[in-house]
């Protein structure tokens, strides 16, 4: 059997020779050389005639374009805005460079700029593939409660529209590490389903009181009027004090189905990509913890809100056995509050002045100084 090479080697003898022959020679050549090589007739008269080059290494592909400065200048703006996903950064890339440039954290060419905005998504998440690293789980610290699950089973005073801002999930987040024994702080998270305004509250215990005096405390942060929350069945949520605060202050209250993490989709998405993704798994005790965390999340609501935007479905269809998920375009949820007509015009001119004051780098600098600082008491 011969090899490539032996075979162009054999080309290159015959052909000088096979042009030079009569018709009679020519065609014993050819018998002779197709006997030889395995090559079809008609190939290996192409050959003999106009002959080949070896290929030598792999064939020339499409010139790389995104390389060198633009790839460098990728990843910093990546990690400004909480390293997340090409399909929620590409929307917002316009946007944030502004922000950088207003802040003066920034100075690319005008060649590198430009690169920037012309990326696609899928080149984004390919120039940034060595830096992305998957996460692990945690536990699951929830209890069930069943004492008012026949009461709370039903929707009270507004319907659950997701159109309407201040309908939202809650859930807790265990800092517990490897066992859910003892005492350790948890975060509880609410979400709301309209605009994806998160909200991260510290707690120092896993009680009904510590989640009523979260609650307490989260709600003025909000820019919407509280309409309603949707609870799993821990024993935090499912108990009277939250029930009657719902009543009293015309908060319908709905909770998940038992065992069914996607009736809170929304949150336990928030649960992974803003705490997990920002906070980790180690276990946190201590009140000097407590602290850091509460300092922590005072920055990370504004850098979540302000500055990562979000995805929402919009609808689902069923092509054949797949199953395709058709999303709006990515905004924040600070962007989304300006859309709403019901948000009150003094709430969204708070917002907007809030916003030009902050500096993306510098809120991201201190939420990166203060995880450092809780991982290192942590161990």
């Amino acid at each position: 059997m011969m090899t490539q090479r032996s075979k162009s080697e054999l080309v290159e003898s015959i052909q000088p020779r096979y042009g030079k022959a009569k018709k009679a020679e020519k065609q014993k050549r050819l018998d002779e050389f197709t006997a030889a090589t395995g090559f079809h007739r008609k190939y290996a008269l192409r050959l003999l005639k106009h002959g080949h080059r070896l290929r030598r290494g792999k064939p020339k592909g499409r010139k790389a374009i995104y390389r060198g400065e633009v790839v460098l200048a990728l990843e910093p703006v990546w990690e400004v805005y909480g390293r997340i996903c090409s399909k929620r950064r590409h929307p917002y890339l316009p946007e944030g460079l502004k922000v950088l440039e207003r802040c003066g954290e920034i100075q690319f060419s005008a060649e590198t700029k430009q690169l920037l905005l012309r990326m696609s998504s899928a080149t984004m998440d390919r120039c940034l593939r060595p830096v992305r690293v998957k996460s692990a789980h945690g536990l699951s610290t929830t209890k069930p409660g069943s004492l008012l699950k026949q009461a709370i089973s039903v929707q009270t005073f507004t319907d659950w529209n997701e159109q309407q801002p201040g309908l939202v999930e809650i859930d807790l987040v265990a800092h517990c590490g490897e066992t859910a024994e003892g005492q350790y702080l948890n975060t509880l998270t609410c979400t709301d389903l309209c605009t994806g305004w998160t909200e991260p509250v510290a707690l120092q215990r896993h009680t009904q009181e510590a989640v009523r005096d979260a609650r307490q405390a989260m709600r003025p942060d909000l820019p919407f009027p509280l309409l309603g929350i949707d609870s799993d069945n821990g024993s935090e949520f499912i108990n009277d004090l939250l029930y009657r605060y719902c009543l009293q202050n015309q908060i319908t209250f709905t909770r998940s189905r038992p065992y069914q993490k996607n009736d809170q989709a929304h949150v336990e998405q928030k649960n992974w990509s803003v705490v997990r993704h920002t906070v980790g798994y180690d276990r946190l005790p201590t009140e000097e913890e407590f602290a850091w965390l509460q300092s922590l999340y005072t920055d990370l609501r504004l850098s979540i809100n302000f500055f990562q935007p979000v995805l929402k479905l919009i609808a689902k269809e069923h092509i054949g056995k797949q199953l395709v998920r058709k999303y709006d375009q990515a905004r924040t949820p600070y962007q989304r509050i300006l859309e709403r007509k019901e948000i009150a015009l003094d709430r969204k001119a708070h917002l907007t002045h809030l916003y030009v004051q902050l500096n993306p780098v510098a809120l991201r600098t201190s939420i990166d100084q203060k995880v450092a600082r809780l991982w290192k008491i942590s161990k």
